[in-house]
């Protein structure tokens, strides 16, 4: 569901998904401040974190099986789904849309 983002429209929604339990979620969790910190993008997106152990509900509107996963929100659609990125280089090619 990949789309290019509208610069008109209201600010996109980045949700992160995770389990606290899972250290591989940890260091997602790290390479994704870091990419948003490096291109200098804090505000590009308006951040959700939704852990999947206390929000089961919305884990499974979105289909989450394993963790993390990233998703892009606009207009109140899905527009991308990163799942189970593993290095900040995935995770920035992925949001590369988005950035500056």
């Amino acid at each position: 569901m990949e789309g290019s983002p509208d610069k008109t429209a209201a600010q996109p929604g980045l949700i992160f998904f995770y389990s606290g339990s899972s250290g591989l979620c940890r260091r997602v969790e790290a390479f994704l401040a870091q990419v948003l910190q490096r291109r200098a993008n804090h505000d590009t997106f308006k951040m959700y974190s939704v852990d999947v152990d206390e929000h089961p509900d919305l884990a499974q509107r979105f289909r989450i099986g394993d963790v993390p996963v990233i998703c892009v929100i606009e207009n109140k659609v899905e527009r991308a789904r990163l799942d189970v990125p593993r290095s900040s280089r995935e995770i920035e090619g992925f949001l590369a849309p988005w950035l500056r």
